[in-house]
């Protein structure tokens, strides 16, 4: 739910957008990580690796392809949190 979003965006953005203040202050969930936040996809795996461990879950590939936007990183997050 909602204390997952707001910690996922806390942890997430903290590290990437430390430099990218506007970028930062714009977000909302239609942001999409490498368009609007230019996250080339190695940063991706890393902010991934980085959500699997605060969250404790397991993001397979196919789900990491599909993590192009905050709104869908969330609703993989909460789905992923709830099979487990």
């Amino acid at each position: 739910g909602l204390m997952c979003v707001v910690m996922f965006t806390q942890r997430f953005f903290v590290e990437f957008l430390k430099e990218n203040q506007e970028a930062f202050e714009k977000l909302n969930e239609k942001t999409d990580f490498i368009n609007d936040l230019q996250i080339n996809s190695a940063n991706l795996v890393d902010v991934i690796l980085d959500i699997e461990e605060i969250f404790d879950i397991a993001i397979d590939n196919e789900s990491m392809e599909k993590m192009l936007n905050v709104q869908a990183a969330l609703d993989i997050i909460e789905t992923k949190l709830s099979e487990k």
